[in-house]
Formats: structure tokens, C-alpha cells, sequence
């Protein structure tokens, strides 16, 4: 069988993003064009900016792919886009290139759950994965536990009731004037402070489920922040406590739906999954109950179209492929 490359695309928050992967796990390009510094006054992303942005930057970021891999338009073998979930103008920038460009190309459209491709992200670098398997989702929008019997065999173990793991970082970050995005700057900060320091609570941890709630978890640390006088001095133990006290939870959620199911490995995915202090604890709890617990680098953590062309390869295989009349949905 001829070598199956796919373009993949992905624009459903603040990354546009372009690669070509070969066979579902070859990546022969990567680009990322990142919004972080637009959003930073806004403290988080605005989705008309995200869009109008996005706009701008598609053709060039495509452009560079090919020349990235070294290819032509025409050597693909399909075209993948991100259709869900996501903010809905920012999807519909991608969505309607990777159509046109579909189109133009005559190559068949395959449509690729934005999720589903953060998962496939520990596929491009783990391939020997056994399952079932446990897969924890942590990301700025979606926190969830899915037991898994095979690539698109998925069970929803348990999911958020409110904030997101990553919203929660976001917005703590936000409020301790730290900065944005709030993962990368409440870790920086808690590697000056000592968790325990300061005391917050570990919500639905004494739940036997595999429910998420951070909205407390942030008013707590806010109420904290406010009692302590807003003072610079407890902000890097405030950031340390928050910190652990999310990853906690997340951990400890995590290692029971393993144990409760009997499977074998762990995979983790999303933005949140880049966060080292969950990165490290996953591993300490993993090695001691013994499961192997794996997570993309850090590049494939963050909103990236190598996941999503790497996803659609099970798709091309399978001929799963999607109409022009494609909607995008901004929901799961």
C-alpha cells in the first residue's frame, strides 16, 4: 500500500495550525502559529480577535506545511479538520479552507473530533499503547476520564460539573496577577512557594465517582488571596497550594478509575497535561500502583494539526469520509 498522507488542520481556539503526517504517525511537518501574546492584556482569548486572526494567518500557516515536508498540494491523500468542539468562528475559518482546499484538490474531507485528536497525540509518539486504557482530558475547556477499549471505543468515566481544569488555572492566574496563560505561570510561581503553606480544599476527592468540580477550588484560593491582603509574599505558596490541590484530585481520580476498571496504562492529554508537577505526579503514583502512564511532549500537548491529521488516518482507513456540507459545532 502507497505511503497515505493527510494535511491536517486545526483552528477551534487560538492556535492556527497546519501539518502533514504520513501513516497515521510519521510527522513529516508541524506549524503552529500562536495568538498568546494578542490575548495576553485580555487575560484570556477573545473569539472575535481569535477569528479575524485566524483568517489572516490559515494560508500561510498551510503553505508552510508543504514546504515544511517538501511536498506539493497535489501528493496528499486527504484533507482533516477539526469540526468540534471549540470556539464556533474560530472552527469555521478552518472548516471552510480545509473544504475549499479539499475541493480544489479533489481529495476527500475527513472531519476530526478536537478531543479525539489530543487523545491520538500520545499515538504519534507512544505507539505500542496497550489497551483498555484509562485516559485522563485536561485542557482549558474539558476535563474528563474515559475508559477505553480501542482507538474510537470510548466510555465517558466522568467529566467536570462546572470549570475546567484549565479554565480554573486561567483564571486563578488571572487573579494573583500573574499573567497568561495561567498553566505555565501558577507552575513557574509555585516552584518559589511550598504547598501546605496555605491550606485549600481538595473538592470531590471523598466522592467515590469520577466527577471534577474546580469552581470552588478557585473561589477558595480567591477568598484565600483576599484574606492574605493580596500581599506579593504569599503568592508564590498560594500558587504551590492551588497547584496541588487541583493536581490531587486529578491524580487520585485518575489511579482509581485504573484500578477499578484493570487496565494496564494511563495516557493523559490536553493543554493541562503539559503541567510538570501533574506530569511527575501521574508517574510517582502510576510506578507505585504500576501502571504506565504516558503523555505527548510538550509541543503535542498544546493545540497542534499533527494530532488531527494523525487521527484521521484510522478515518481514511476506514473511508470515513465527511460532505462539503461539514458544520462545525462548538460543543461535544
Amino acid at each position: 500500500m502507497d505511503p497515505i498522507k493527510i494535511l491536517g488542520i486545526e483552528t477551534s481556539c487560538d492556535e492556527t495550525a497546519a501539518a502533514i503526517v504520513q501513516d497515521g504517525s510519521m510527522v513529516l511537518s508541524d506549524i503552529i502559529s500562536s495568538q498568546i501574546a494578542i490575548h495576553q492584556p485580555y487575560g484570556g482569548v477573545v473569539p472575535e480577535i481569535a477569528s479575524r486572526h485566524h483568517v489572516e494567518n490559515i494560508g500561510q500557516v498551510v503553505n508552510r506545511a508543504f514546504a515544511e515536508a517538501g511536498l506539493p498540494y497535489q501528493d496528499i491523500q486527504a484533507v482533516a479538520v477539526t469540526n468540534r468542539p471549540g470556539l464556533i468562528g474560530a472552527l469555521l475559518v478552518g472548516l471552510s479552507f480545509a473544504k475549499g482546499f479539499a475541493y480544489a484538490l479533489d481529495k476527500p474531507l475527513i472531519a476530526v473530533n478536537h478531543l479525539e485528536g489530543h487523545i491520538y497525540a500520545n499515538f504519534l509518539e507512544h505507539p505500542g499503547i496497550e489497551f483498555p486504557l484509562i485516559c485522563l482530558v485536561v485542557s482549558g475547556g474539558h476535563t474528563s476520564l474515559l475508559y477505553m477499549s480501542g482507538h474510537d471505543e470510548s466510555r465517558l468515566l466522568g467529566e467536570t460539573r462546572d470549570d475546567a481544569a484549565g479554565e480554573a488555572f486561567d483564571k486563578v492566574a488571572r487573579v494573583l496577577n500573574l499573567g497568561y496563560p495561567g498553566g505555565p505561570v501558577i507552575q513557574r510561581a509555585a516552584e518559589n512557594g511550598r504547598a501546605g503553606n496555605i491550606k485549600l480544599p481538595r473538592v470531590f476527592l471523598d466522592r467515590d465517582d469520577f466527577e471534577f468540580s474546580f469552581s470552588g477550588l478557585k473561589t477558595a484560593t480567591i477568598n484565600q488571596w483576599k484574606k492574605l491582603g493580596r500581599a506579593e509574599e504569599h503568592q508564590a505558596d498560594l500558587a504551590a497550594e492551588f497547584q496541588a490541590a487541583l493536581v490531587d484530585v486529578l491524580v487520585e481520580k485518575t489511579m482509581r478509575a485504573a484500578e477499578r476498571f484493570g487496565v494496564k496504562s494511563i495516557l493523559t492529554a490536553g493543554g493541562v497535561a503539559a503541567n510538570q508537577y501533574l506530569r511527575n505526579m501521574l508517574e510517582k503514583e502510576g510506578q507505585k500502583r504500576g501502571f504506565s502512564v504516558y503523555y505527548p511532549s510538550l509541543k503535542l500537548c498544546t493545540d497542534n494539526a499533527a494530532m488531527i491529521a494523525g487521527k484521521a488516518y484510522l478515518s481514511y482507513v476506514r473511508g470515513d469520509f465527511a460532505g462539503l456540507s461539514l458544520n462545525a459545532y462548538p460543543g461535544l
